[in-house]
């Protein structure tokens, strides 16, 4: 991108495009092949263009976009991870702790924030979307935290946000990972406003245009002169069944809930979950409960860290990985097989904060 005279030049990559177009500052999410997966080096670009942007006077908001037609971002980069470094410190640590600090910033920008969740939008892209001030979704939005089928756990603040979904909508999509559309995604407090895809090149011309101040309040006009009605939430239908079996005190008690109540949705539950790692459910859902008493997100993402780091040292991160990503023969064997075999005194190793926190 040109620089305009008088104006900071942005660092640009060909991953991470950061630019001004009139009053609105641009981050566009650029590896549409991968789906816009965030590595290290992209965190390393939209750290300082937040930084940029809050600076400059001229910047009256911030648009988070991706490239391509398949979402605005996949996750991380878990090929990365799996083939990096496995140490306290090593690949996942480093990355992880540099993403959770840019998901706070996100949280409290000071100007508003806006994140077009279209399409793919999972794991570490919810952390730099559904944290922003203004999160949008478009008929063909897929959100989820999928965390527990490749043995990790939901991140990037997400145990924050799921935790704060209605009764135990966030439980649900925690130990579940299932992806959600557009309705759902706004019931499960995840997005603000739906609007249609062809909808989006009309609004991001007006953002260029706000005038330098301009506040949420006029923001949440905007959108919702472009905004269309979502249909009615899937997960509504099934709420109270929902809350019901998933405020059990254990994962154990869930599934048995579930199994107890016999109707297809239950079962189909039922056995989604149990596909899942056995270990990750139980830290998942160690984690969600703390959220729900946590003072903020800063908390609840320290406490991931935690998590993430005790996980990547372990069997069933890389195992879901190769089962999914690098053999795809979608077979994860779990390490221990069960949940009566999980160690919960490694459960609560697990979550406590380590030396070396992200949020000093």
């Amino acid at each position: 991108m040109a620089a305009e005279e008088g104006l900071p030049q942005f660092e640009t990559s060909a991953d991470v495009i950061v630019e001004r177009v009139g009053s609105l500052g641009r981050i566009r999410l650029n590896r549409p092949k991968a789906m816009n997966s965030l590595t290290h080096a992209m965190v390393h670009l939209i750290a300082p263009a937040l930084d940029a942007f809050e600076k400059d006077a001229v910047i009256a908001a911030v648009l988070l976009t991706g490239e391509g037609e398949r979402g605005l971002c996949a996750g991380g980069d878990i090929r990365a991870l799996y083939e990096g470094e496995r140490t306290p410190d090593g690949t996942g640590a480093q990355f992880w702790r540099d993403e959770y600090r840019v998901n706070a910033r996100i949280a409290r920008f000071p100007k508003p924030y806006v994140a077009v969740m279209d399409g793919i939008t999972m794991g570490g892209g919810i952390g730099l979307s559904a944290h922003g001030a203004h999160r949008i979704v478009t008929e063909r939005s897929r959100i989820a935290m999928p965390e527990v089928g490749i043995g990790f756990v939901p991140d990037v603040g997400g145990t924050w946000l799921l935790a704060h979904a209605p009764g135990e909508i966030g439980t649900y999509l925690a130990l579940t990972g299932e992806a959600i559309g557009p309705a759902d995604a706004i019931y499960a407090g995840l997005a603000d406003v739906q609007i249609p895809l062809a909808g989006i090149p009309a609004l991001i011309d007006e953002l260029t245009q706000l005038t330098p101040g301009t506040g949420n309040a006029a923001i949440h006009t905007l959108l919702a002169k472009h905004a269309m009605q979502p249909e009615t939430a899937r997960l509504a239908g099934h709420r109270a069944l929902i809350d019901q079996c998933f405020a059990g005190s254990s994962v154990e008690a869930i599934l048995q809930a579930l199994e107890a109540d016999g109707t297809p949705f239950a079962l189909k539950t039922r056995d989604l979950i149990a596909s899942k790692s056995p270990t990750s459910l139980k830290l998942t859902f160690r984690l969600i409960r703390l959220a729900r008493e946590a003072e903020g997100l800063e908390e609840c993402l320290e406490r991931e860290f935690a998590a993430a780091v005790a996980v990547a040292q372990g069997h069933d991160f890389y195992e879901g990985v190769r089962a999914a990503i690098i053999d795809k023969d979608r077979n994860p064997r779990w390490s221990p097989p069960s949940l009566a075999e999980v160690d919960d005194g490694n459960i609560e190793a697990w979550i406590q904060p380590v030396a070396d926190r992200v949020f000093g």
